[in-house]
């Protein structure tokens, strides 16, 4: 077989990291025929964005929960325009520096907040789309809702009980070597199993214990931050304040403030 000749798959299916589109609307316009598949994607919001970090295309699901009825309705919006007042600047920040970087962000645990303030825990990924001569025309992203864990997976009674180990003892410092004694894996197999069965690493499964915890008593508890804190497993405010701002991009106090 030629290596780039018809019949080579490496030639017929690039990988998303070496595509580069000739410019934005040629790939815009390619996605259109599929564009009712990924309506169909009820838990998975899709979207490209152009150079100023602007709606280009999206699907139904990311419409519906910005509180749109059509998806056209956001092309041409960026997010501070479309996703709750606090919300929206920082995600084009965030889209601003994948487009001045040219980083990937992959699997980003994200506590995100769509219309009527509905909280959902996503996996975002985004890439920075280029042309042929590798300039940045825009990016690409997916968030998907972190789904129920695969219950039929081999592994699932082990990391059940590493689940349950870490819902019952976030409060204090957790290490990756007691939750691999719990499990019988090494840290290699445990990050793998984790990934398969929960779709997130054993410390984003630590992180998210911590902040759903501290959310709870945000919202339903006067409890000052503090002590919430420290109820969380966090040694002090402001190492709260930090996770919890990298994955809401709230402060604890302005979250507290936008759900009541």
């Amino acid at each position: 077989m030629i290596p780039g000749s018809p019949s080579d798959p490496s030639a017929m299916y690039p990988s998303l990291s070496t595509f580069k589109p000739c410019d934005l609307p040629t790939l815009l316009n390619s996605l259109q025929p599929i564009a009712p598949l990924l309506d169909t994607l009820a838990d998975v919001v899709f979207f490209i964005k152009d150079r100023e970090a602007r709606y280009a295309f999206v699907n139904q699901t990311l419409a519906r929960r910005c509180g749109f009825k059509h998806r056209e309705d956001l092309l041409g919006l960026t997010a501070e325009m479309v996703f709750p007042e606090r919300f929206g600047p920082l995600y084009t920040e965030q889209d601003r520096r994948v487009l001045s970087s040219g980083r990937e962000m992959a699997d980003q645990l994200e506590l995100h907040l769509y219309y009527g303030n509905q909280p959902i825990w996503c996996l975002t990924h985004k890439l920075a789309l280029k042309d042929e001569q590798g300039h940045i025309v825009g990016l690409a992203g997916i968030s998907r809702d972190l789904q129920s864990p695969q219950s039929n997976h081999p592994a699932f009674q082990k990391l059940a009980a590493v689940d349950a180990h870490i819902r019952s003892h976030f409060a204090r410092p957790i290490s990756l070597a007691e939750l691999t004694a719990i499990a019988g894996y090494s840290v290699a197999q445990l990050e793998r199993h984790c990934k398969r069965v929960f779709q997130l690493t054993p410390r984003q499964m630590i992180n998210k214990a911590r902040l759903d915890e501290g959310s709870r008593l945000l919202l339903h508890s006067d409890l000052p931050i503090t002590e919430i804190a420290l109820r969380c497993g966090y040694t002090d405010h402001s190492a709260f304040s930090r996770q919890f701002r990298a994955l809401t991009g709230l402060s604890p106090s302005q979250y507290r403030d936008t759900q009541r």
